[in-house]
């Protein structure tokens, strides 16, 4: 795994063997992407797959408002996908964590640990009671005599929210994550070995929310949400056309309405990809990736989340970043199980980009 990945768990809950059964969750604002594998000598194995609705307004502002749907929710997701494995890694949103760049010196890691805390106080806006609080060292730095440290911290209320709700369904949640670390994940078990190195994004499109990470071979330089998701562009076409929510959701990644082609749903959709793509376009510029005559700015993106197949969204950032955007392939390093509905995997794969890097995490990942 990747270096960012050694150490965050933002606390992990239980202390269980390294091969019992683990499953994924994926606990967004509109859905429940179920993620089940196993480590095997070879790699990974996709031995179940699956998604449901959330009920509406069940997640509100990054936390788990109503658990009795929530869990409701992912207790059907287990039993129709007649999952086993009863451990769950799970994530919170990045945009609830908060996350600080820090100096340290050179020391050891039970020195570290012991003193870690201490600088939190001073760069946390948060009481240290009232958090869960991890960390990971970045690398060392200043001829080796510091350390540059990335601390995480989330508060418990947000972490207990999701934890609650998977302990009502009846699991046991061990990890919970962020879910930018988990895209890198996804990243680093799917991508790690592509030549030429270099700065890519991964960019995650969630019904509320649109996530953009950035990557300097391998590395994270930038995380962070724009307020802009695949809601927008259904909302767009149930305005113009009068749609269910479900008929948006359908029209905007096949073209069209009630199987049929006669409307340009693309074109209709045509100011809302532009608008997101030229956020993404401002943050990536923000944070000096473009590329330069020298050749080191951005390389790459890869596309991925619920709404990463609207039609002509990925066209749009292409021309506006003039870089290959690629749709993410989260399983494409991965076995997968005969049981599995291929084309299910494979059309569908992008949504489940931040599933696919939980499902390989394991409580004690070093």
């Amino acid at each position: 795994m990747g270096s960012f990945l050694t150490k965050f768990n933002l606390s992990t809950l239980t202390s269980f063997g390294r091969n019992g059964g683990f499953v994924a969750l994926d606990i967004g604002s509109s859905s429940i992407k179920m993620v089940e594998t196993s480590i095997e000598r070879g790699g990974y194995r996709v031995l179940s797959l699956g998604v449901l609705p959330v009920p509406l307004d069940a997640i509100q502002n990054n936390m788990v408002v109503n658990a009795k749907l929530v869990a409701d929710t992912i207790r059907r997701l287990v039993q129709e996908n007649r999952v086993k494995s009863t451990q769950v890694v799970s994530a919170v949103p990045g945009r609830a964590v908060i996350m600080k760049r820090i100096e340290m010196p050179m020391q050891e890691e039970a020195e570290l640990d012991a003193n870690i805390e201490f600088e939190a106080n001073n760069v946390i806006p948060e009481r240290m009671e009232n958090v869960n609080l991890d960390y990971q060292v970045v690398n060392a730095i200043a001829g080796g005599s510091k350390l540059d440290v990335l601390l995480v911290a989330v508060k418990k209320e947000i972490v207990n929210s999701y934890t609650e709700a998977i302990e009502e369904a009846g699991l046991k949640p061990v990890i919970m994550d962020v879910d930018y670390f988990a895209m890198e994940n996804m990243y680093e078990a799917n991508y790690s070995t592509e030549p030429g190195g270099g700065m890519v994004g991964l960019i995650h499109i969630g019904a509320r929310y649109t996530s953009v990470t950035l990557l300097n071979n391998g590395m994270s330089t930038f995380t962070g949400d724009l307020p802009f998701g695949g809601d927008d562009f259904s909302d767009s076409l149930k305005r113009e056309l009068n749609l269910s929510s479900e008929g948006a959701e359908t029209a905007k990644i096949t073209g069209m309405v009630d199987g049929k082609k006669g409307f340009d749903i693309e074109a209709m959709l045509k100011p809302t990809s532009e608008n997101l793509a030229e956020e993404i376009r401002r943050t990536v510029t923000l944070y000096g990736t473009v590329g330069t005559e020298e050749g080191d700015g951005l390389k790459a993106i890869y596309l991925s989340g619920g709404s990463a197949q609207t039609v002509g969204l990925r066209a749009m950032l292409e021309q506006q970043l003039v870089v290959p955007v690629r749709m993410a392939e989260p399983f494409r390093g991965f076995n997968v199980d005969k049981k599995i509905d291929r084309h299910f995997i494979t059309e569908d794969a992008p949504a489940f980009a931040v599933g696919a890097g939980l499902s390989i995490r394991r409580p004690g990942d070093k």
